[in-house]
């Protein structure tokens, strides 16, 4: 499972807040009763109605009393209380609405809540009829906005009244064309703006337009209006549909010149605002000297076509010039690429000066004659517009059923949304609660966000492993949802989720940087019960360490184990290694040893000091490894060789570390346990030195099933098995074949592995040189907010023999200390969004490339 990287960065505090509206006209500032300081994503807002009793309504309201209710609330969270009369029904109908609303409100960070009233209870909120018609919105036990409930009249209502005035800072109403000017001209040079126009407040498209700000509001400047004049003083008089434009206000630095505008096409939904401005953030003209077939860019993702304009050396210019004007008509409906026709190894036709490559996949491309512009963008709109019949028609006609994820690990969430997991097993952590809780014991901590398909289906192999540890580890487990306390998040460096970190006092946190599975990581949460790297005082202990004795119980999660000698007065070796094995703490065994004797190891063992001592608990071998002007990465590198198998069986989870080697893989398919003669023969010409320049490893396709795919990809047909091939990944892609006619032997593969080498053979085919992506484009989180200045932070290793950077005393917040390269607090910001709701529909559309082995 992959972690997905994104950048925090809070807001900034009130100070900056006034400031930024001092730049802006005072006639565009939209007027809220709210607070100036609101942080957008920490909401924490619950939403409490004043509701009238209803027994229908259903239980996912959470239905509390007013002191429970007013007990509960929290300062950065807030609540709702609609103190519940049992003789009035007549919000029944709003009731419903408001449960419709509980879920997207949640995937906002907002919680929803109705208070029951007593006839006795004289509050603000029960005591009059009046307020009984009434919603509040609260942050803490400040009150921010109150709402008539038939302002609320259904679920897009609600979601959209709330996040309206959630995201005052992010979204400007105005109302007139000289407002709109005023902020036009306030951008221009600084960023674009996304102006919408809807009917209404509360309808369906104003819900999206919201949403929409939730997740942009950062990047752009997202204005509102509900003015049809406005509307039309633009010059569009349609005043019947909702609108929406893209002004390009940022690459415009002359004052005196409008920016230019792109009008959205599509209806104004949640799915199609996205696929917009996704297209306005890709590249206006992209220059390429490839394949048109191998190109792969964002519009294809989105669903659209590309348009090659094919130019050559002597019209370059005049091309490029053609190519811009083509790619605005067509922004927003095509990608637009200048193809150079002198630098292409593919042939382009002599008479086509235009390449039209439609979305689908294995659809061939175009070679089009064009004569003017306007012939170009209509037979691109009229492609567009069919393919768009199309896939409504294909809506129309789809069964519910197969309303599902296209991600594998968001449809995995999706359907085990209702089973139920024992969280009890873990500590929930707060802001308040952080500090006291890991000072006062060991810790593991989990930081995922709640909206995240990968972080929960991570939730689930935590609680797997608080199972397995339960009653048997002094570590507490607990977790973050940084989707609630993102200050929290920012403190401690979490720049991806999810993220697990180890918290010992006296020490900086340890990041757990292994495979996103409960095996894993209770291999690393018991590696780190001992020191990095352990000091060994003595030669018999130094041979019990060796034999496995002294940490007998961790043979099972690391079967090597590593042990430096060194001399007492190699100081600078010593603290080389020392920081190795730091870095490598929860992922082997390593010790030190430097005492006077240290001779006497280094003779049994024929080790020349400064050395390592390479304990093979499996295999019952030590072997040593001369360390002379090893550096601390050298070391690092050194042991993470080590660590691999001489001949591995290759899971999925494996790979990735051994095609980092660079080699080509030479790879034993079978189907189930390998012959022991064809083990012993490959680790035989392992032993002697004949495949150093390859990678020899195994595997069971019985416990790895893709592996028939792969074969399938490499042969016409199935073949008969065991089979012997040699990929060559990393230099021209070729596959070869082990003669299936010939037993697997030491000769018979040295004989052949010779042949290779002097191009005797034969290859059976050739994988394309092709970008091995994954079935789904990764969502760009990061570009849906301001991108940060500095690069990602690198991880530094944790020190684990000095008590330094502890808590000065348990009152101050404990922050991570452990990245090198810091972003100061006041340049980082964070925003949380509803990824249910974007992408549950969103991930439907994106076109993919499903890329074989």
């Amino acid at each position: 499972m992959q972690r997905i990287a994104w950048k925090y960065y809070p807001r900034q505090q009130d100070h900056n807040t006034e400031q930024n509206r001092e730049k802006s006209p005072a006639s565009v500032q939209l007027q809220l009763m709210m607070s100036s300081s609101f942080n957008i994503f920490r909401v924490g807002i619950s939403f409490v109605i004043m509701c009238i009793f209803y027994k229908s309504a259903v239980d996912s309201l959470s239905e509390l009393s007013p002191q429970k209710y007013f007990s509960t609330l929290q300062p950065g969270k807030a609540s709702l209380a609609y103190f519940c009369q049992a003789d009035s029904p007549r919000t029944s109908i709003f009731l419903e609405e408001l449960n419709e609303a509980v879920t997207p409100l949640q995937d906002y960070g907002i919680s929803v809540a109705k208070v029951n009233c007593v006839k006795e209870e004289t509050s603000r909120y029960c005591g009059k009829e009046k307020d009984l018609m009434k919603a509040y919105l609260f942050r803490g036990n400040i009150l921010l906005r109150e709402f008539p409930t038939d302002v609320l009249f259904d679920v897009n209502a609600i979601v959209a009244h709330v996040l309206f005035a959630l995201l005052f800072n992010e979204v400007k109403y105005i109302t007139t064309l000289e407002d709109l000017q005023n902020i036009e001209n306030a951008l221009k040079g600084k960023a674009n703006i996304a102006f919408a126009y809807v009917r209404a407040i509360g309808t369906p498209e104003h819900r999206a337009v919201m949403e929409a700000a939730f997740v942009y509001g950062t990047t752009y400047q997202f204005v509102l209006t509900t003015e049809t004049a406005l509307l039309e003083s633009i010059g569009n008089e349609d005043i019947e549909n909702a609108h929406l434009y893209f002004f390009h206000c940022k690459q415009v630095l002359d004052l005196t010149l409008q920016c230019r505008r792109t009008l959205m096409e599509q209806p104004l939904t949640t799915l199609n605002i996205h696929q917009f401005i996704k297209t306005m953030e890709a590249p206006l003209l992209t220059e390429v000297t490839e394949d048109p077939q191998q190109v792969s860019t964002i519009h294809l993702q989105l669903g659209l076509p590309l348009v090659f304009i094919v130019s050559q050396q002597a019209t370059y210019e005049a091309d490029r010039r053609t190519a811009e004007w083509v790619a605005w008509r067509l922004l927003g409906k095509a990608g637009v690429l200048l193809l150079l026709r002198d630098s292409l190894e593919v042939d382009i036709p002599q008479h086509a000066n235009v390449v039209f490559r439609r979305a689908e996949e294995g659809v061939p491309v175009e070679f089009l004659v064009l004569d003017d512009i306007d012939s170009l963008i209509s037979h691109v709109e009229s492609n567009v517009h069919v393919e768009e019949i199309q896939e409504d028609e294909d809506e129309d006609t789809k069964s519910p059923n197969m309303d599902v994820q296209d991600d594998e690990v968001a449809e995995t969430v999706y359907r085990d949304r209702k089973r139920p997991l024992p969280l009890e097993l873990t500590v929930e952590l707060t802001e308040e609660t952080f500090n006291t809780t890991v000072v006062a014991s060991d810790s593991i901590v989990l930081f995922y966000a709640g909206w995240q398909a990968v972080s929960m289906a991570f939730l689930q192999s935590y609680i797997d492993l608080a199972i397995k540890l339960k009653g048997t580890s002094t570590m507490l487990l607990t977790r973050v949802n940084c989707a609630d306390w993102s200050d929290l998040c920012t403190k401690q460096n979490v720049t991806e989720f999810p993220v697990v970190k180890m918290y010992k006092e006296g020490k900086n946190p340890l990041s757990y940087a292994g495979m996103l599975g409960t095996e894993d990581l209770l291999k690393f949460i018991q590696l780190s019960r001992i020191s990095c790297p352990v000091n060994i005082t003595s030669v018999q202990e130094a041979e019990e360490y060796l034999s496995g004795e002294l940490y007998k119980d961790l043979i099972s999660y690391s079967s090597v184990s590593v042990l430096g000698l060194f001399s007492p007065n190699m100081t600078t070796a010593k603290e080389d290694f020392t920081e190795a094995g730091n870095y490598l703490k929860g992922y082997v065994i390593t010790g030190i040893y430097s005492e006077e004797d240290v001779l006497i190891l280094s003779d049994k063992y024929a080790a020349t000091l400064p050395a390592l001592l390479l304990s093979r608990h499996k295999e019952g071998k030590i072997e040593s490894i001369p360390l002379a002007n090893s550096h601390a990465q050298d070391i690092i590198q050194i042991i993470t060789n080590a660590l691999l198998e001489t001949f591995p069986e290759i899971t999925v989870e494996n790979l990735p570390i051994y095609l980092r080697l660079q080699k080509p893989l030479l790879i034993l398919f079978s189907d189930g346990s390998i012959n022991p003669q064809y083990k012993k023969a490959i680790l035989m010409l392992v032993k002697e030195k004949h495949l150093d320049s390859l990678t020899p490893c195994w595997l069971n396709l019985k416990n790895t099933p893709v592996g028939r795919g792969i074969l399938q990809s490499y042969f016409d047909t199935m073949p008969p098995l065991p089979l012997l091939v040699v990929v060559n990944l990393h230099s021209g892609g070729q596959v070869f074949a082990f003669p299936s006619d010939q037993p697997i032997t030491e000769q018979n593969l040295l004989l052949w592995l010779k042949k290779l080498e002097a191009g005797l053979e034969n290859h059976i085919t050739i994988l394309p040189a092709q970008e091995w992506k994954p079935p789904l484009p990764a969502y760009d989180f990061l570009s849906m907010m301001d991108a940060a200045a500095s690069q990602h932070p690198t991880r530094k290793d944790p020190e684990c023999t000095k008590e330094t950077d502890v808590q000065e005393n348990d009152k101050k917040q404990h922050e991570d200390k452990s990245a090198i390269i810091k972003e100061p607090i006041e340049t980082l910001r964070i925003k949380h969004w509803n990824r249910s709701n974007w992408f549950k529909e969103g991930e439907k559309s994106f076109r993919h490339d499903n890329k074989e082995l």
